[in-house]
């Protein structure tokens, strides 16, 4: 696990993992061609310790990624403000990983239909037809993941 500040806060392996399976989006770090930070909310799907997505095969996310392929990964799930304290209460994992971008065609194929059976479940009776649409202008990138930390906030006794 990584320096961080709050111990009691800090979470295991296992909880990280939970909360990147369960967030509804993920936030993406990476590093323009001009050394300059850039972050972009993406949505994932998680397979042992790999994390995918899907873009366009061209843009910003796809440069960032071929110029330098080590990234950040920031989850948040159960978030909570109540109306008693000035603070919220989460749960969130950092991810650091490698990207590379997946040209197997039936692979890339696996990890779209995962991704919409996560993400969109009751609408997999359009899946063929949107891929057949989409499919050539789509890239598919795995995530490794060399590093992950957990952390929760969870609310403090109400005095």
């Amino acid at each position: 696990m990584s320096k961080m500040r709050k111990k009691d806060r800090e979470r295991d392996k296992i909880f990280a993992l939970d909360v990147v399976d369960r967030c509804d989006y993920a936030t993406l770090a990476l590093t323009d061609t001009d050394n300059l930070p850039y972050c972009v909310p993406i949505s994932i799907v998680r397979e042992e310790y790999s994390i995918y997505f899907h873009c366009a095969k061209q843009g910003m996310k796809t440069d960032c990624l071929k110029y330098n392929p080590n990234v950040c990964i920031s989850c948040v799930t159960d978030t909570f403000k109540p109306d008693y304290f000035f603070t919220t209460t989460f749960k969130s994992a950092i991810v650091k990983a490698v990207a590379s971008e997946i040209t197997d065609t039936a692979e890339m194929l696996r990890i779209l239909k995962l991704l919409c059976l996560r993400h969109n479940p009751g609408n997999m009776a359009k899946f063929d037809a949107e891929i057949e649409k989409m499919f050539a202008a789509t890239a598919v990138w795995r995530f490794d993941i060399t590093e992950i930390t957990g952390k929760e906030r969870v609310m403090p006794p109400r005095e």
